[in-house]
């Protein structure tokens, strides 16, 4: 891509919100105080998700280019429901951490600066819908983020997803000292922060956030653009256009598609392992109880 100097956007949608931008320049900022936590949440309850059974009873292997399908994957005869449904079958996806997760690890990496986590442990399972899938319908991972050398800076990130319940839906909320920013709705506040009566005793003072709208704070954008599921994806779309033009970077530029990579292959061995995981920025290779992982 560089060397061609061709303008590559990727699809993570998010950097184009504002309320993001806002949630950005605000940690960024330093107001907020050291990351400590993030929780990120995405449920569903939608037996048919990634699932398309009329078709599949339709589709025959001559309307398809099966081994070109299959590309560098283990040959094997052709299958509607893995060419169909491939989010619901590993080796041709991931199901939840490609899906869903690499956009909300994303934010992580974008607010904090930080290309990768430094270790995974993931638990999960094909628990209720017992439908021939290979992917978990419920999956949670817990990360472990900071410099290399430094444990007391670092952070550890909570994801959890279902697609059996769809209690929480979908949340962001980001925790500091002093208190969270909460992306679901776009507020923060002092909510679980140091309160005096704790911090005195110590020596310490009182570290509370004030209560704050990202709406408020968020930089205006053109119509149409707001916050939003399809209205993210506008605002991402413009903003790739006005870069072809401009020949300046995007907000999601290839690196931040490399970096989010990274956390989903990671989870995908830690799953598929049972093993923390951990990353070798030397060989930029994924290690899994001391081996590459190799899909």
């Amino acid at each position: 891509m560089k060397e061609s100097n061709r303008i590559v956007q990727i699809g993570s949608q998010r950097r184009s919100g504002p309320n993001y931008f806002a949630a950005r320049d605000f940690i960024q900022s330093g107001k907020f105080g050291p990351i400590v936590m993030v929780e990120l949440t995405w449920n569903v309850n939608q037996p048919g998700r990634w699932r398309r059974p009329e078709l599949v009873a339709k589709l025959k292997e001559e309307d398809t280019d099966w081994k070109r399908y299959l590309i560098n994957r283990p040959y094997e005869a052709f299958d509607p429901r893995h060419y169909l449904e491939f989010r619901l079958f590993w080796p041709y996806s991931s199901g939840i951490p490609g899906q869903w997760m690499s956009h909300q690890i994303d934010t992580v990496h974008w607010f904090s600066g930080l290309p990768h986590p430094r270790s995974v442990a993931v638990n999960g399972g094909i628990y209720l819908w017992k439908d021939g899938r290979k992917n978990a319908d419920t999956m949670t991972a817990v990360f472990d983020y900071g410099p290399l050398d430094d444990m007391s800076s670092g952070f550890q990130v909570l994801f959890k997803s279902r697609q059996t319940n769809a209690a929480d839906d979908v949340k962001e909320i980001y925790y500091s000292n002093g208190g969270m920013l909460n992306l679901d709705t776009n507020k923060i506040n002092s909510t679980g922060g140091l309160e005096d009566k704790y911090a005195k005793p110590m020596g310490m003072k009182e570290n509370l956030l004030p209560s704050l709208s990202l709406s408020d704070m968020a930089p205006p954008v053109s119509t149409g653009a707001n916050t939003g599921g399809d209205a993210l994806t506008t605002a991402h779309v413009r903003n790739w256009m006005e870069c072809v033009r401009s020949r300046k970077q995007p907000n999601a530029p290839i690196e931040a598609g490399y970096n989010h990579a990274i956390a989903v292959i990671m989870t995908n061995a830690a799953y598929r392992t049972g093993q923390k995981v951990t990353f070798d920025d030397a060989t930029q290779e994924v290690m899994a109880g001391g081996k590459v992982f190799k899909y």
